[in-house]
């Protein structure tokens, strides 16, 4: 019998009461809720803003020159060469000659504000290496907004970052999306009605964490699947239960709410759809596994994060629908990560149906993810393949955006989409690129000729 199913004598009693209580009031319905700490985010003062005359990368495939965007009410107006008079009536004008405007940076694995600067153990939050499955916790609970290397991603040109628990475990917790504007609270940060995403971890980190360091499953990767395995058999127990008690509630009768439990509210979440899976996960015998782990229980497998061996199976990456975030030239610092080669990315993305993404996984690497894509679209066109720049972006933008499932609100500069923007002082692919003048809706939270703009701590004094 599942641990969540009522009693044998328990379910005997409610038929007997329920024979002679037909017309007996239900209790009130218990329910979940699935976003008891909300975003409290509000933009900051940002007034119609046209930016003229800039080469400018939309995310979507498209390099337009002497071209122009125009933010409006915290969206994106319109973008072109020719934007109608009565669009841009009253909006204050950014001259943008010799420079270029691309969407806002995405990066989909960062740990900034869970392990922030100064690196001290009183501040290391972002692995709760107390269990091999630990659902039950969220990274956002871990965030100090205060920490300064938040300010140097966004003169990095970052706009939006997930932050999530760090990879010791099989099931680390859950992640967070922020949007990268100064707050002294998480919730001020949080991206609104972004969706959760469930850290997991493959191959060496868990087996180390437990069966080397504590003598507990998992020692092996067989027990790293065996472990995945009983928490989503459990996790579906779990939904049954709470099903069941849904079903019996709206047909009318009074039945008793399973016991709650975190960590299966979130596997829960993960099942129906809800919650995104993102994977730490080089080897690529181990992706197709997670990918058949979805299959067998009916959740897709999401975004493979760092995923040296992406190269090999990039066909299969495509035809199921995963994202895959990657370094430019990590490798070699442990043996899963020694099989590596420089147009990893490239040959992720040449699939058709692919989603290529470029993420930190680094306080230092966040300050420029530009120039982690620049690398990798200078190896590959040294290999034969013929990548641009309007094509590339769309790593660290759109194809972030969609691995995060906000593709709809942010990652290209579209009509309608959050006015997220970066100019740039040059081609943003240049080792001499620097992130100008940043937007997030439209406001201005970063601008380099300006003091006002450039956010200071006192850990980083005399280190700018």
């Amino acid at each position: 019998m599942s641990k969540f199913a009522p009693s044998l004598t328990v379910i005997a009693m409610s038929v007997a009461l329920l024979g002679c209580n037909q017309t007996q009031k239900q209790d009130p319905q218990v329910t979940i809720n699935k976003n008891p700490y909300p975003s409290t985010y509000q933009a900051l003062p940002r007034s119609a803003t046209l930016l003229t005359n800039a080469t400018v990368l939309t995310g979507k495939g498209e390099k337009l020159e002497q071209a122009n965007v125009l933010m409006v009410d915290g969206k994106i107006k319109a973008v072109g060469t020719n934007i109608a008079d009565e669009l841009v009536a009253g909006a204050t004008v950014i001259d943008a000659t010799d420079m270029w405007i691309t969407p806002g940076i995405i990066d989909v694995h960062s740990h900034l504000g869970v392990y922030p600067s100064p690196s001290a153990d009183a501040h290391s939050d972002g692995n709760e290496v107390t269990n091999p499955n630990t659902a039950e916790v969220w990274a956002e609970h871990s965030v100090w907004p205060q920490d300064p290397a938040f300010n140097r991603a966004r003169e990095g040109g970052v706009t939006t970052l997930q932050i999530l628990p760090g990879s010791a475990n099989l099931i680390g917790g859950r992640g967070v999306t922020l949007k990268n504007t100064p707050s002294t609270t998480m919730q001020g940060m949080k991206f609104p009605d972004a969706p959760y995403g469930l850290k997991m971890a493959c191959g060496e980190n868990p087996k180390g964490a437990y069966g080397r360091k504590q003598t507990v499953a998992p020692m092996t990767r067989m027990g790293n699947m065996a472990g995945y395995r009983q928490a989503f058999i459990e996790a579906t127990e779990y939904k049954l239960a709470w099903d069941k008690y849904e079903a019996d509630y709206a047909a009318g009768l009074n039945p008793k709410a399973p016991e709650r439990d975190l960590t299966y509210d979130t596997l829960k979440g993960v099942l129906e759809g809800e919650i995104l899976i993102h994977n730490h996960c080089y080897k690529a015998e181990e992706m197709a596994m997670m990918v058949d782990l979805g299959k067998e229980f009916n959740y897709h497998s999401g975004t493979f994060h760092h995923a040296i061996e992406g190269y090999k199976i990039a066909d299969l990456l495509a035809e199921n629908g995963n994202c895959a975030a990657m370094w430019p030239d990590w490798w070699g610092f442990k043996m899963e990560a020694n099989d590596m080669i420089v147009e990893n990315v490239a040959m992720v993305d040449a699939v058709k149906n692919s989603c290529a993404v470029v993420h930190s996984d680094s306080s230092t690497t966040i300050q420029r993810l530009n120039q982690e894509t620049a690398k990798i679209m200078y190896s590959a066109n040294q290999h034969g393949f013929n990548l641009t720049e309007e094509h590339v972006i769309s790593w660290i933008t759109s194809n972030a955006a969609k691995s995060l499932g906000i593709a709809g609100k942010t990652g290209s500069l579209e009509a309608g989409k959050n006015a997220d923007v970066v100019i740039w002082n040059g081609n943003p692919f240049s080792v001499y690129a620097q992130a100008d003048k940043v937007f997030i809706d439209g406001a201005k939270v970063f601008d380099r000729q300006d003091d006002a703009y450039r956010a200071k701590s006192d850990f980083m004094l005399g280190q700018q």
